[in-house]
């Protein structure tokens, strides 16, 4: 399987709100950095960080994907449904780098404030 594919998977279990299979696609040292904030290291701790967040519905749209080695950069705009019903909606440039079919580093770029501005 392609980097790409371990990645476009990766996507798709967050579309269908499948956590388990999110977890299981990480290294089990993997480091999860969302760039704004405090990155997340280990499995444990980045499954933890991202079941905590409790979205009803996901739906990542990939506008470009590009792979050199074991690297992949995507472009996205993730959008959330919230548990509460509130609609949250991110553009997202992220690398992610794959060692043995897993994700082993992941670090995601956005804006902050759009971030914050729709959660408060």
């Amino acid at each position: 399987m392609s980097n790409t594919q371990v990645v476009m998977d990766f996507i798709q279990a967050w579309n269908n709100c499948d956590w388990d299979a999110i977890e299981a696609a990480f290294a089990d040292d993997v480091v999860y950095h969302n760039i704004p904030m405090e990155p997340m290291v280990g499995k444990a701790a980045a499954s933890a960080g991202i079941r905590a967040m409790q979205p009803r519905e996901v739906d990542w749209q990939v506008l470009n994907i590009a792979e050199n080695g074991n690297v992949v950069l995507t472009e996205r705009v993730d959008n959330f449904v919230m548990a509460d019903g509130r609609p949250l909606s991110v553009p997202v440039m992220g690398t992610m780098e794959i060692e043995d079919g897993k994700i082993k580093a992941w670090r995601d770029y956005f804006d902050l404030a759009t971030f914050t501005n729709q959660v408060s």
